[in-house]
């Protein structure tokens, strides 16, 4: 006697494809062996893959219309377990559709028209002074935001998104190739809907059915004191609006810091070059240095060699990150004058003169370059 496949599904004969699918789902949830363990309902299961392997295929269901059972014995199919029949694993993929909605593997069912939005990113031009104590920066964002019009929907006003006729709102269609393996059932995403499994029959005339429109809006943007040139400033929320009204992604105000005319930057150090006259080099002299915020005078001890270097401890760049600031490095320039008139030339052979360091000795024991040798050789 041929089973009462509909029975067991609990459909009646001229239930269509969708109704079968959701008896089938519905039952799949409440007797899987991982939900229920009792045997009754293991064996109940194996009657309800069986039922729903038979009535989703059209050449089968016909032969229990028929009064035929396809599953049994010469009924025009094999058994349970046999080839081509239910065996334990039949409908798998529709038993993960019945617990996981339809997504088991990332690829079934319509995908959101409700998506996420893409981060964006400014660049800033800042000087030293506003990257080193901070502050408050008026900006142009450029972006999508959440068209006001349909609140997201994409949907004129007093309409709605329409179930997707050519695939049923499933946001895919199907189709069957024959192999000497068997058939073969491939998924594609639907052209119509483009996979989203509803249309927009009366889009929003404002977003043209995306949800979000383009335009330039004015931020203000809070520049803590001791950034440095490229970093990122994250902006929660104030990027790009998704698709569908999605949430917001991120904005990134990059920092470019703009070249300074007197000092360079390394870290939260600052350096500067200040030019000092030879004599002043010579007898010791005081600096007035300017620094980005206050001014410092410091002493030039006598005797002051070219390429010394001065420190001011505290006066650079604030720290990011806790207290304190970097240092201030003064490098001296010692400036050797290359026009003399003839009272400077004769006052400065005599100083020489008085110090053993005539310009004809130089000439000495086989020229400059010879004593210089003979210095580093350790010849007196």
């Amino acid at each position: 006697m041929a089973r009462d496949y509909y029975g067991i599904l609990g459909v009646g004969r001229e239930a269509s494809d969708d109704e079968i699918k959701r008896a089938y789902r519905k039952l799949a949830r409440q007797f899987h062996p991982d939900v229920n363990p009792d045997p009754e309902a293991q064996e109940k299961f194996k009657e309800i893959n069986a039922a729903y392997e038979v009535l989703s295929d059209d050449r089968k269901r016909q032969i229990v219309d028929l009064g035929g059972d396809p599953l049994a014995p010469g009924g025009g199919g094999a058994g349970p377990g046999g080839p081509g029949g239910a065996g334990p694993f039949v409908g798998f993929q529709d038993i993960m559709d019945a617990f996981f909605g339809g997504a088991a593997g990332g690829a079934r069912g319509p995908r959101p028209r409700t998506r996420p939005g893409a981060d964006a990113i400014l660049r800033l031009e800042l000087d030293l002074h506003e990257t080193a104590f901070g502050v408050e920066a008026p900006i142009t964002v450029d972006t999508a935001v959440l068209c006001t019009t349909c609140s997201g929907a994409g949907t004129a006003a007093g309409t709605h998104l329409a179930t997707c006729e050519a695939c049923g709102g499933r946001g895919e269609v199907q189709s069957v190739q024959r192999t000497f393996l068997g058939q073969v059932v491939s998924a594609r995403p639907c052209t119509v809907c483009q996979g989203y499994g509803t249309t927009i029959p009366h889009p929003c005339p404002t977003c043209a059915g995306d949800g979000r429109v383009r335009t330039r809006r004015s931020l203000t943007v809070k520049i803590p004191a001791g950034v440095e040139d490229g970093m990122r400033i994250r902006l929660a929320q104030q990027g790009e609006v998704g698709p569908g009204g999605g949430t917001a992604g991120d904005l990134y105000v990059e920092i470019h810091e703009r070249p300074h005319d007197v000092y360079s930057r390394k870290g939260d150090d600052l350096h500067c070059r200040v030019t000092v006259p030879m004599t002043a080099a010579a007898l010791g002299t005081r600096l007035t240095i300017k620094t980005l915020d206050s001014e410092e005078t410091v002493d030039v001890k006598a005797g002051t060699q070219p390429g010394s270097t001065l420190r001011l401890r505290a006066r650079g760049v604030p720290h990011l990150r806790g207290t304190g600031r970097g240092d201030l490095y003064v490098h001296l320039d010692v400036r050797t004058p290359t026009k003399l008139d003839a009272d400077q030339e004769k006052m400065l052979r005599d100083f020489a003169k008085t110090r053993g360091e005539e310009v004809a000795e130089l000439s000495k024991q086989g020229g400059f370059f010879s004593r210089m040798r003979d210095a580093f050789n350790g010849h007196p």
